[in-house]
């Protein structure tokens, strides 16, 4: 039997610490907070996305940073196997939409109950309010953990911190601190899963406007990087919505000068289709204003700006309109541009993107390979991926693979 300290009450840590208890470990959680999971809880609008309805091949697809160093562990904690998991701990699942899955009760304080009874039935024991300050490294091995509280002797300790958005919730880097007086290299942190700021005022009068069914096509310079199919959301400050939470994991790495996004308001219909839909509607409408033309095409929010782009008055009749013209109203519906000024902050990012480099961890175990005993796992580690449950999925499997790695 090892001491094993685990060091966040989270999704990735709950997980980590099952598994380490279950091994026959002495383990013991510390939770700065007065409860678990307090991230998972605002996680999918307080409903909790618990994973993706895919094969691992397909979810790391969907990893942005370093999915080859994740392949062993998702392969080992499949979406499947985190699905059985959760339900037969007594967790009844429902898929959704899009290949989500979420809390049949729509509650995602069921996901920690049920992560913390796995962990009460093994005998995990949790600290909570006891916030963790230091690690004491001796010989490159794991020696103990000072907190507010006192001074530990420990075998084993899994960082499961988290990162920095959301720092409501507890989220305040201290992983990363831990790491790096351990000797770890922290790659630049950044925001994740987040708005994007957008150049221009033109937004301002869209605020508010949802797009459904929109695919969005991100480019860095002329390089094509990839689309999304969706839903996307007109705010102050530029634009969010599910499809735009994962563009912004994309780009921010890249310097955001260079970035342009193109939505297809209508991706459904080809140029040519979507060419005759608005000949039919000219036609039904030759002896009313442009403006009126496109209300049954677009959102009538949306109408003025493209009309401004293709330059062309909302006034001007429909039997007036130019092929010129036209083709140019057809081309703003799309490919609408919009260029990239900045992305939200951490207080709004749903991860953070960054973090311990995963060169100097074991995949198959979340160890240090500098530090005997000493595990990383979750939203500390320079991990992260798109927007569908697939973060938590990694939070979940790191968390297994290094409770499930520590063994007499």
């Amino acid at each position: 039997m090892k001491r094993v300290a685990v060091i966040g009450g989270g999704a990735a840590g709950l997980m980590a610490a099952y598994a380490a208890a279950k091994n026959g470990n002495d383990v013991t959680v510390f939770e700065q907070n007065e409860k678990c999971g307090k991230k998972i809880y605002i996680t999918g609008k307080g409903r909790c996305n618990v994973t993706h309805d895919c094969s691992p091949e397909e979810f790391l697809q969907n990893v942005v940073s370093n999915p080859r160093f994740l392949t062993g562990c998702i392969y080992n904690f499949s979406p499947e196997k985190c699905v059985e998991f959760f339900e037969n701990g007594g967790l009844k699942l429902k898929l959704e939409r899009g290949g989500r899955y979420f809390p049949a009760s729509d509650k995602a304080s069921d996901v920690t109950k049920c992560l913390e009874n796995y962990c009460k039935n093994e005998g995990v024991a949790f600290n909570f309010n006891e916030k963790v300050l230091n690690l004491r490294i001796l010989h490159s091995t794991m020696c103990d953990i000072i907190t507010t509280k006192g001074e530990y002797d420990f075998d084993c300790v899994i960082v499961c911190t988290g990162g920095v958005s959301y720092p409501l919730t507890g989220s305040t880097g201290d992983g990363f601190e831990f790491a790096k007086n351990a000797g770890h290299k922290v790659i630049e942190l950044r925001p994740a899963l987040c708005g994007i700021n957008l150049k221009g005022g033109y937004y301002k009068d869209l605020q508010g406007l949802t797009l459904k069914n929109v695919r969005l096509t991100v480019y860095n310079g002329d390089k094509k990087l990839e689309e999304f199919f969706g839903e996307a959301l007109f705010t102050h400050f530029g634009i969010s919505g599910p499809i735009v939470l994962s563009a912004s994991s994309l780009i921010n790495r890249l310097d955001l000068n260079n970035v342009k996004l193109s939505l297809d308001l209508k991706p459904a219909l080809s140029e040519e289709q979507l060419d005759n839909r608005i000949l039919r509607d000219f036609e039904a409408y030759k002896n009313k204003s442009v403006f009126n033309g496109l209300k049954d095409l677009l959102p009538v929010a949306l109408i003025p700006e493209i009309l401004k782009r293709s330059g062309v008055s909302g006034e001007k009749k429909v039997n007036s309109v130019t092929k010129a013209e036209r083709t140019r109203i057809l081309t703003n519906i799309k490919n609408f541009v919009m260029l990239t000024a900045s992305l939200r902050g951490f207080s709004e990012a749903i991860v953070t993107a960054g973090g311990v480099d995963v060169k100097q961890i074991n995949p198959k175990t979340m160890e240090s390979k500098i530090i005997k005993g000493l595990y990383f796992c979750g939203e500390v580690l320079d991990v992260d991926a798109f927007t569908g449950g697939f973060n938590l999925q990694i939070a979940f499997a790191t968390g297994f693979a290094a409770g499930n790695a520590i063994k007499d």
